[in-house]
């Protein structure tokens, strides 16, 4: 009988998942680690290239060339979020509608052209440097969140827009109070692919002059130097994995305040 018990309370016990942060700052302490501590890992990049005078890339600080990364990445993001967002929602208003295929083909002839085919574009234009890289990153990473406004705009109810409107509210009042609160994760998903596949993507403005996390990897092939390219690659990784995970927890949070609601 007392086994029984003790059973049916075990069961009935609420499961305890771990902390929403956990993850983030689990990888973004790796990260920190990556760069600040990359010369302690030394003994395994000899292993890597016993032969080499040289295994850790010091012509630049990790501290550096992540925060040009982030610059970089970042200035696209905040271009690309604003072009994108406003695209989806002028074409799925009324007076837009009819631009809505031109929009959809648009943004997705930006990932038909390979990031390096941009930047041999962009460079006799732009010249060598950063604005060159950003250009490529815009135009590669405007597809997912086009894409996602479009379906989370158009995923919201009519019956909820019509209610809306019932109550008195103004189309802006109507789009920016009902549509994009609940459109929000969607458009969110879309921002969390964009930003995370421009990551590693950063990386090719090393060959156009603009120095990121890229250097050490470019430096690496050049110069038949694995363990260069090792370090530039893991930095990259969890930079990417601790901004994915970010964008992971702001979702969950989004899509648990519009449940409440």
């Amino acid at each position: 009988m007392e086994t029984r018990v003790s059973n049916s309370l075990s069961v009935a016990q609420p499961h305890k998942k771990a902390p929403q942060w956990l993850w983030p700052l689990f990888w973004g302490a790796l990260l920190m680690m990556s760069v600040f501590a990359m010369s302690a890992a030394e003994p395994l990049f000899r292993w890597i290239e016993p032969d080499a005078r040289q295994v850790i890339y010091d012509r630049a600080g990790f501290v550096t060339l992540l925060g040009r990364h982030l610059f970089v990445v970042g200035i696209a993001a905040v271009v690309t979020i604003i072009v994108g967002v406003a695209a989806g929602i002028a074409v799925t208003r009324r007076w837009g509608s009819d631009f809505l295929p031109l929009v959809a083909q648009l943004a997705s002839l930006g990932q038909t052209f390979p990031p390096v085919a941009v930047l041999a574009l962009a460079v006799p234009v732009l010249g060598f440097g950063t604005l060159p890289i950003i250009v490529a990153l815009m135009l590669y990473g405007l597809l997912p969140i086009v894409r996602n406004t479009l379906a989370g705009l158009q995923g919201v109810e009519g019956d909820i827009k019509t209610a809306a409107h019932a109550m008195g509210m103004k189309p802006t009042q109507i789009l920016c109070q009902v549509e994009l609160p609940l459109a929000a994760p969607v458009i969110l998903a879309g921002i969390r692919t964009s930003v995370t596949i421009n990551i590693a993507t950063a990386a090719l403005g090393a060959t156009v002059g603009a120095s990121n996390l890229g250097d050490p990897i470019i430096s690496g092939i050049v110069n038949g130097n694995m363990a260069y390219v090792v370090q530039g690659a893991l930095t990259i990784a969890l930079l990417a994995l601790t901004i994915d995970s970010l964008f992971e927890v702001l979702q969950r949070q989004l899509r648990a305040r519009i449940s409440d609601d």
